[in-house]
């Protein structure tokens, strides 16, 4: 028996350290100091008589050896995880969970989501991180956040990835705005006012510029804006009207705070997933993600 010579907290480390590619980092995730991810690492080491990191400036490498073990060093934590959930004591897992959603999510679902992760894993903590979609897809590629509730598309192919419910898109204007637009369904009529909408890079800006230049709209019109939730009160002020996801705007049009715009286009829905490291990530991880997929499945 191993008993006390090898322990969960050296395993993680290791683990750890082979993620985020340094001992700092692997401190930073884990909560503790360098010398103590140094520490374990030694420790674990010793008691298995075996290299498992070459040390460079600033970086790690596995040796052979530690490439061996390093996938049982994963099935060993695992483990540790399912024995506490088939004896239903997910309260003693006391990890944490790092979460990068986008504006939307954020805005919209993000709270029914982290209520029900608290049901079932009372002790986990959550870090969360708000950012664009591009900026969540490289922090997940580096291993610095563990589940990414984004908008595609990716350039980055994750090894765990479950499609979300898609996020349609309205147009919308304020109730005095909306009387003065001429009427019909083009979307031409829009480009007289102000047309406010997501960031440039983002699908829909793109598609808007698209269309603006194959039907000669003037795309000087056109405001981006990177934080969705401030289009909200420029609409709602008459500044020009906007083109948002539905989740976001409906609560305001169901109140009739702002009007619904018929028009002959829109922009194609935001296909949204639920993304992890599937390699390396503990259970809670993936059950996180079978959360997100409950709350916003996918159209059959």
């Amino acid at each position: 028996m191993i008993k006390s010579q090898v322990t969960l907290k050296q395993l993680e480390a290791f683990a750890f350290v082979v993620d985020t590619g340094t001992f700092r980092a692997a401190a930073t995730a884990l909560g503790t100091t360098q010398p103590n991810i140094s520490s374990r690492i030694a420790a674990l080491e010793t008691a298995l008589d075996v290299a498992l990191l070459y040390r460079d400036a600033g970086s790690v490498r596995l040796t052979k050896r530690g490439r061996e073990l390093l996938g049982l060093t994963r099935d060993i934590l695992r483990a540790g995880e399912a024995l506490l959930e088939a004896a239903g004591r997910q309260d003693m897992i006391e990890e944490r969970l790092r979460l990068g959603v986008t504006e939307l999510v954020a805005c919209t679902w993000l709270q029914t989501f982290l209520r029900q992760v608290r049901r079932e894993y009372p002790s986990l903590r959550v870090e969360l991180e708000v950012d664009l979609s591009g900026q969540i897809e490289e922090r997940l590629r580096e291993g610095q956040i563990d589940l990414a509730l984004q908008n595609g598309p990716f350039s980055y192919q994750a090894t765990g990835q479950q499609t979300l419910t898609e996020e349609a898109y309205l147009w919308v204007a304020n109730a005095d705005l909306a009387r003065d637009l001429t009427k019909g369904t083009s979307v031409a009529r829009f480009f007289d006012k102000a047309v406010l909408t997501h960031a440039r890079h983002t699908g829909a800006g793109r598609a808007l510029h698209a269309l603006a230049a194959k039907r000669g709209f003037d795309t000087g019109k056109i405001i981006h804006s990177s934080a969705l939730s401030a289009c909200l009160p420029m609409v709602s002020e008459g500044l020009g009207v906007a083109l948002l996801p539905r989740s976001l705007v409906l609560d305001d049009v169901q109140s009739g705070q702002l009007k619904e715009l018929r028009s002959d286009w829109t922009a194609p829905p935001l296909a949204f997933f639920a993304r992890y490291n599937a390699d390396r990530a503990p259970r809670f991880v993936a059950k996180a993600c079978d959360i997100a997929a409950s709350i916003r499945p996918a159209a059959a």
